[in-house]
């Protein structure tokens, strides 16, 4: 049985809508402390902010890059993620070019992968390959887990929660089954009850991306407490 500090330390609690205001920002990160989750989950353009509110708390920043459609040039997507990570940032969930996928220019995704990921592991960052498996078929899925066990992030992720669909357990089970031990497995998008979080941790997701993470702490308490 996992505990609620195990479950917590599995929540990426995020906050990436567009008009998110200061106190919103401050109040997803006291909520973040209060509850022990893993880090923030926010616009890369909130990274200072979170950042210096979450100093000493042991706390992650972690900015969205090329957030939500992944369509910058690599250029772009390294800048956006070299300054989030000098304005406080310590971990990375990036976008992949869906339409380079869709073209099979695997060399592109391969080097986009692997200038983000070499940027973000000589800081010393967490890097988050967010592959938005709505609009893919199982062979591109698959393939993206081939370039990743290739190129190495910390993990590979199902969604942005901004496409037509998010997380599925069929997509976490295949992911993980794919990239085995070598890279972990985040499931985001859609998961919103403590029933759905301990479905993808039993699948094989290590991080959940949620906007619900009080929610499913506060459930997982009542069921505990009864």
């Amino acid at each position: 049985m996992i505990t609620e500090k195990q479950l917590a330390g599995m929540i990426d609690h995020t906050n990436l809508k567009a008009f998110a205001t200061d106190a919103d920002m401050k109040n997803l990160c006291d909520e973040a402390v209060r509850y022990g989750f893993a880090m923030v989950a926010i616009n890369s353009g909130q990274s200072r902010r979170c950042s210096e509110n979450l100093r000493g708390t042991g706390i992650h920043t972690g900015a969205a890059i090329g957030f939500p459609l992944g369509q910058q040039s690599i250029e772009t997507k390294v800048f956006e993620t070299e300054d989030s990570i000098r304005n406080g940032a310590n971990e990375i969930d990036y976008v992949i070019n869906i339409t380079e996928l869709k073209e099979k220019n695997y060399e592109y995704v391969e080097e986009e992968m692997r200038r983000i990921v070499e940027t973000c592991h000589r800081c010393d960052i967490t890097c988050k390959v967010i592959f938005e498996n709505c609009y893919l078929t199982d062979e591109e899925k698959l393939k993206m887990c081939e370039i990743a066990l290739k190129v190495r992030p910390d993990y590979i992720k199902t969604s942005t929660g901004f496409g037509t669909s998010g997380a599925t357990l069929e997509d976490v089970r295949l992911m993980k089954k794919a990239v085995g031990d070598m890279i972990k497995v985040k499931a985001a998008g859609g998961i919103r009850t403590l029933d759905d979080a301990l479905a993808f941790v039993e699948a094989g997701a290590e991080r959940i991306g949620t906007s619900a993470g009080v929610r499913i702490i506060e459930e997982y308490r009542t069921r505990n407490s009864q």
